[in-house]
Formats: C-alpha cells, sequence, structure tokens
C-alpha cells in the first residue's frame, strides 16, 4: 500500500503531446507540503547506427508563484513567433522540396546502360572469405 500511496501522489493530472521524435509530458506533481507544481518535460528519440536507440530528456520545473507570469510570457512568445512567421512550419515546407528535388532525376542526368556498366568496371570483386 505504500508504493501505491506514493505512485498516486506522483501521479496527480497528466498530459501527454507527441511531436514526431519529440514527446512532450505535462505533469501535476505534489511537493513535500502537500502543494502542486508543474513539470514539463521533452523527451526526444535518437536512433543508433546498430538500429537501437535511445532518449534524451529535458525537464523544467514550474511552481504556483511563477504561473501567471509563465503562462504571459509564453502566450507573448507564440503570439509572437505566429505573428512574424504564420502558423506554417517552415522547417517541414522545406524537407519536402528538398526531398522533392532528389527524389525527380534531372532531366539531362539520365544514366544509359553503357554509363552503368563504366561505372561498376572500376570497382574490384572482393570475395568476403578474403577479409
Amino acid at each position: 500500500m505504500g508504493n501505491y500511496g506514493m505512485m498516486e501522489k506522483e501521479e496527480i493530472f497528466s498530459k501527454v503531446l507527441r511531436a514526431g521524435r519529440r514527446t512532450y509530458f505535462f505533469d501535476v506533481r505534489a511537493t513535500k507540503a502537500d502543494d502542486y507544481y508543474l513539470t514539463i518535460t521533452e523527451s526526444k528519440k535518437f536512433t543508433n547506427d546498430d538500429g537501437s536507440y535511445h532518449y534524451k530528456k529535458h525537464k523544467i520545473y514550474i511552481y504556483k508563484e511563477d504561473f501567471t507570469e509563465f503562462k504571459d510570457i509564453l502566450s507573448e512568445m507564440t503570439e509572437y513567433i505566429i505573428k512574424e512567421k504564420g502558423d506554417e512550419v517552415i522547417s517541414e515546407r522545406h524537407q519536402k522540396d528538398f526531398k522533392k528535388d532528389y527524389d525527380t532525376p534531372a532531366p539531362d542526368s539520365a544514366t544509359t546502360a553503357t554509363d552503368e556498366s563504366t561505372s561498376t568496371e572500376s570497382f574490384t570483386d572482393i570475395d568476403f572469405d578474403d577479409i
């Protein structure tokens, strides 16, 4: 029963925002004096070369006495960004344009059969037993 009471106290109220490789956790927690505060955790997934993955986490704590100013400044900053740059995500548009440029071969760079045979002749045939 002791562990259950601790878990229940830790998970007072939570919300999750999944955003691509990033996940944001908003958690209401309790102090030892049984007052509440907010934690915001950013968790970002990274994939290693071998296919395994790990997460990097960053956490901030916001206490009640800072809520009003924090909320006001967050609102001001997000409104400024939307006003100056709109709500379109530029990096996504840029990535789509970049991918489009490289998915479609240029008309003058078409490869012929003779080009392919010439390019492969420069490679040495290696047997894995030689290594």
